[in-house]
């Protein structure tokens, strides 16, 4: 497993930008994906974002599509979701995950960072 901790939350207005960073450890970045994933009061988890292990795949949840962008940077081992356009629909705690690249369950998590998004 992976070592994962995330960092950049906080609160922001509507319409605002925040970057989220996942620090990783344990395993060589390079042999797995990676993702974020979202939990607002009330609700299931939910995908928003992954990237493959070389980031040049991406794929995202249809509801951000267009504001917010995945990428790594796997010699800082590093992850990070760069949020623009917030809505308070956005409004959750965070949480970055990996996975073996030949795998298809997300077996590492991280503790999560909170996002409130005023309107």
């Amino acid at each position: 497993q992976v070592q994962l901790v995330e960092s950049g939350g906080g609160l922001v207005q509507a319409g605002e930008s925040l970057r989220l960073s996942c620090a990783a450890s344990g395993r060589t970045l390079s042999t797995v994906a990676m993702g974020w994933f979202r939990q607002a009061p009330g609700k299931e988890r939910e995908f928003v974002a992954s990237i493959d292990w070389s980031g040049g795949a991406t794929a995202y949840h249809y509801s951000v599509k267009g504001r917010f962008t995945i990428s790594r940077d796997n010699a800082k081992n590093t992850m990070y979701l760069q949020m623009n356009t917030l809505k308070p629909e956005d409004a959750a705690v965070y949480y970055c995950a990996a996975r073996p690249r030949s795998a298809t369950i997300w077996d590492s998590w991280g503790q999560g960072t909170q996002v409130t998004v005023s309107s």
